[in-house]
């Protein structure tokens, strides 16, 4: 399943002479945006000094914005302006201090579920820090903000704890794809060989990479590890055959397709451990997947 790119316009003036709120004093001619609109997700708003706030946003044009949102407790686009609030963001660019400002929030989705159920709203907080932590996607921002907006719209009306994991495991292993780590659980990364569709692999978090039995033998593993002792993670065929399975579905279609209480744990934690590789990091937000 692919997530497809989406537009965004911008306003510009050609910069030149005398200043008048639309022109910069400069010495050549260039075209400066100044006022700017994006399709954008807010991940995160923060207070900042006395009434105002500072936001955080995945937009396709420019991956994550920040910008300052004035107004006190009564404003309307400080309500706006939430977190996991989707729509048109209009915002003024000051490029002298390289300073944002929100001046228009349109939110088409507000997401108002998310916050209605504890287990909705962790595993939400979960899928913005990620995205905060890894830069928005890289350069995958179009494909990251459809991917987060169709994750949290699945998470807006999710039914129980066990299937918001579910959710945030599939955000999870799709994400790793887009920053190009997700590894391929067809074939033993030593010898090459294809995985039978009953067989287990095996991780290796010092090397982070996945054997088949055979060869995490000859290498004699510890497999009585705990699996967080930095040795081996087990990943059965339930849970790599689900793994395998979801990349060709929306999240609100995990309901569909059938994991079992074992598989679903064994995923949840090789999808962190393979995310944490790439981050150096274990991202706290996570324990809440």
């Amino acid at each position: 399943m692919s997530y497809q790119l989406l537009t965004a316009t911008e306003t510009s003036y050609i910069v030149g002479g005398e200043s008048d709120g639309n022109y910069v004093n400069t010495r050549c001619n260039i075209i400066m945006p100044r006022n700017s609109t994006y399709y954008a997700l807010t991940l995160r708003v923060k207070a900042s000094g006395e009434s105002n706030r500072e936001a955080w946003f995945l937009t396709a044009e420019e991956g994550i914005l920040r910008a300052t949102v004035f107004g006190g407790p009564k404003s309307r686009l400080r309500a706006q302006v939430s977190p996991f609030h989707s729509g048109n963001l209009l915002a003024y660019h000051d490029p002298v201090r390289d300073s944002r400002k929100v001046n228009e929030f349109d939110v088409f989705s507000y997401r108002a579920g998310l916050r209605e159920r504890y287990e909705r709203a962790i595993t939400a907080d979960a899928v913005a820090e990620t995205i905060l932590s890894s830069q928005g996607g890289g350069g995958s921002w179009s494909e990251a903000l459809n991917l987060a907006a169709a994750v949290l719209d699945a998470l807006d009306s999710a039914a129980g704890e066990a299937f918001c994991s579910r959710i945030g495991i599939y955000f999870l292993w799709y994400w790793a794809g887009i920053l190009g780590i997700r590894p391929d659980l067809s074939v033993c990364a030593s010898c090459a060989r294809e995985i039978k569709r009953d067989e287990s692999l095996l991780y290796s978090l010092s090397k982070e990479t996945l054997l088949c039995e055979n060869c995490m033998q000859r290498q004699k593993a510890d497999l009585s590890a705990p699996a967080d002792s930095g040795a081996w993670l087990r990943l059965g065929p339930g849970a790599r055959l689900w793994l395998n399975e979801i990349v060709s579905v929306p999240p609100t279609a995990l309901v569909r397709v059938s994991l079992d209480t074992v598989s679903q744990e064994q995923a949840n934690v090789f999808t962190k451990a393979v995310l944490a590789g790439a981050l150096g990091k274990r991202l706290p937000t996570w324990d809440g997947i």
